[in-house]
């Protein structure tokens, strides 16, 4: 029987537990070059899929284990998208979690600091 990733309710909703999360999250399949070091401290830069993202961060799955501090970039094909007064693209973030899964990583990551 092949695990799930993504369950219907949260380990906390499901234990009976509080719910935790601060920000609701939304189910977005989004292209996103992941940069920062991997695991030998070589620069790194990955091409994955944003899974689901809320305002405090973010779940994606890419092929290479990132190290803990990363920057999520937004591809986008409007030329002019960086002169827009607050359209973002870049997002740094720190991994908290990373699960191995039939050669993905899929990994969670919590945004930080200034963008």
């Amino acid at each position: 029987m092949q695990r799930s990733l993504r369950p219907n309710k949260t380990v906390a909703a499901r234990k009976g537990g509080k719910e935790r999360r601060r920000w609701p999250r939304l189910a977005l399949a989004i292209p996103v070059f992941v940069r920062g070091r991997d695991e030998s401290g070589r620069d790194m830069l990955e091409f994955g899929t944003i899974v689901n993202i809320s305002a405090g961060g973010v779940l994606f799955a890419n092929r290479k284990r990132p190290h803990s501090r990363i920057f999520l970039e937004i591809p986008s094909a409007f030329p002019g998208v960086d002169k827009l007064a607050r359209a973002k693209r870049r997002f740094r973030a720190r991994v908290l979690r990373i699960v191995d899964f039939e050669g993905w990583y899929w990994c969670a990551a919590r945004f930080s600091g200034e963008f």
